[in-house]
């Protein structure tokens, strides 16, 4: 059984934070941190602030948009 996670990530150089929802969050930290994201792009390094498990993946997509 997969578990998602919602995270919320803080740029070290400009202070942006970003929230989104992944099955894979090690492989997603690490594209955020490479420039393979489109929104994160160019504005890293980024800092994991904080993580929430959720069962489904419509849950995880729930919680990310409060």
């Amino acid at each position: 059984m997969s578990t998602f996670v919602v995270y919320i990530i803080r740029s070290q150089s400009t202070g942006l934070h970003y929230i989104g929802h992944t099955s894979n969050l090690e492989d997603r930290l690490t594209r955020h941190d490479s420039d393979r994201s489109k929104f994160t792009k160019g504005k890293g390094p980024w800092e994991l602030i904080t993580t929430k498990e959720c069962v489904t993946k419509s849950e995880a997509y729930q919680l990310e948009m409060k």
